[in-house]
């Protein structure tokens, strides 16, 4: 009898690569590269090795230096050599049409940029008609410019300064045609997105006087785990970035109050323009809002650079101006080392205490922040309480002769 042996699916192995630059310094770029080296494991990849360079600038020929990418490429062959191959090489920021070209040729491996790795992250994690077609969207967008890399091959074919007669024609009537398919499926998808956006129009009008709610934040802030907590859903949530990317409404109700509570795609640093722009409709939840809850890691060592980070997403789609509240998660993650009595270098995020962070910030925002544990669901009750609060506020502010809402339900959140 034949046996069958279930072999695990080989990882693809990548090396990552950073700039320390005048306006980006090491310590940031350790920062950033941290988080691409996230975004690979999320993507699937093994990452084997890091590659920084001091510069002023990326090259506008190879991003790095010609040095640098000799050092990559000895690298990439000592591992092949040593018979490990390296699959990928990413770099942390987006590359341009030459960028790819003269490093793919230097480097012979496929090679990835931040914005590819993110398009690809969202079409794994992509479930839902909306979802697909706006990851689709995003990577006609980002291939477009880029299409004459993929008929690099035909100019190798043609040989001397003047080309050879029979391959300009073709290739450039392939590429113009390729061209055109792309404009014409976007245009198709542009389309979709409309109609879709139609229809949530006509969902969100539906929903009859409810305050809206939405959780934004950084990715793998723990908003999804919130929501499971409060609207008692099971949202997939998930230690990986982008773990959600569909929107999620539920209906809550918190003592005798009905609110809706929506669950939205996490932002990152240097998202793609293409990704916002596809994502319009999803983000039309975060806009149509009546509170936002910005949720916070109070864990992550640079989580005020991600709170500008949001801000600034927030302010590209006109939503920066709602009532919002942060939400400072993961207060069971948060880590501080004490300075000495005679240590008399500037307090830092590191050497600060966690009462003493939620004094400052809690004197800055005033009653419009708030500290929690969504995992170990620390002061959760306390967060449901000012919830609580904060909606029926809007609620009478913007439908103040619909008391009878709050008639309507038991303490127990059951309709009467």
């Amino acid at each position: 009898m034949k046996e069958f042996v279930i072999t695990e699916a080989k990882v693809e192995t990548a090396v990552i690569v950073g700039l320390i630059t005048p306006k980006q310094d090491e310590r940031k770029t350790k920062e950033y590269l941290d988080e691409l080296e996230f975004l690979a494991e999320t993507a699937g990849a093994k990452v084997v090795k890091r590659f920084t360079q001091r510069v002023n600038g990326p090259s506008s020929v190879t991003y790095v230096g010609s040095g640098k990418l000799a050092e990559i490429k000895d690298f990439i062959k000592s591992e092949e050599d040593n018979e490990r191959e390296v699959g990928m090489v990413i770099f942390d920021d987006e590359l341009n049409i030459k960028q790819l070209r003269n490093i793919e040729k230097e480097l012979q491996v496929k090679i990835l940029d931040r914005t590819s790795l993110i398009l690809d992250i969202f079409a794994m994690r992509a479930q839902t008609v909306t979802a697909k077609t706006q990851v689709e969207l995003a990577q006609y967008k980002y291939m477009l410019p880029r299409l004459q890399r993929l008929w690099t091959h035909l100019e190798r074919q043609r040989g001397g300064s003047g080309g050879s007669v029979g391959l300009r024609g073709p290739g450039e009537t392939q590429l113009e045609m390729d061209r055109r398919i792309i404009l014409s499926r976007m245009s198709l998808l542009k389309q979709r997105l409309k109609e879709i956006d139609t229809q949530k129009v006509t969902q969100r009008k539906n929903r009859g006087r409810l305050i809206r709610v939405a959780l934004v934040g950084y990715t793998n802030v723990g908003k999804s785990t919130i929501m499971n907590l409060i609207a008692k859903s099971e949202v997939f949530a998930e230690n990986k970035l982008f773990a959600t990317l569909d929107t999620t409404v539920r209906k809550v109700i918190i003592g005798n109050l009905p609110f809706l509570l929506g669950d939205t795609v996490g932002f990152i640093r240097k998202l793609p323009t293409d990704l916002v722009d596809s994502f319009k409709s999803t983000l039309d939840e975060v806009r149509e809002a009546d509170l936002l809850l910005h949720v916070v890691d109070i864990s992550h060592p640079d989580f005020e650079e991600q709170i500008s980070v949001v801000d600034k997403t927030l302010a590209d789609i006109d939503a920066s101006n709602k009532p919002t509240i942060l939400v400072f998660n993961k207060i069971d993650a948060y880590t501080w080392v004490e300075k000495e009595a005679d240590d008399l270098t500037p307090a830092t995020k590191e050497n600060i205490s966690l009462d003493e962070l939620m004094q400052t910030w809690m004197a800055k925002m005033h009653d419009n922040c708030f500290f929690i544990s969504a995992k170990e669901q620390t002061n959760m009750q306390g967060f449901k309480d000012m919830l609580y609060k904060k909606v029926k506020e809007l609620h009478v502010q913007k439908y103040p002769y619909n008391d009878f809402l709050f008639q309507n339900y038991n303490e127990e959140g059951e309709e009467i």
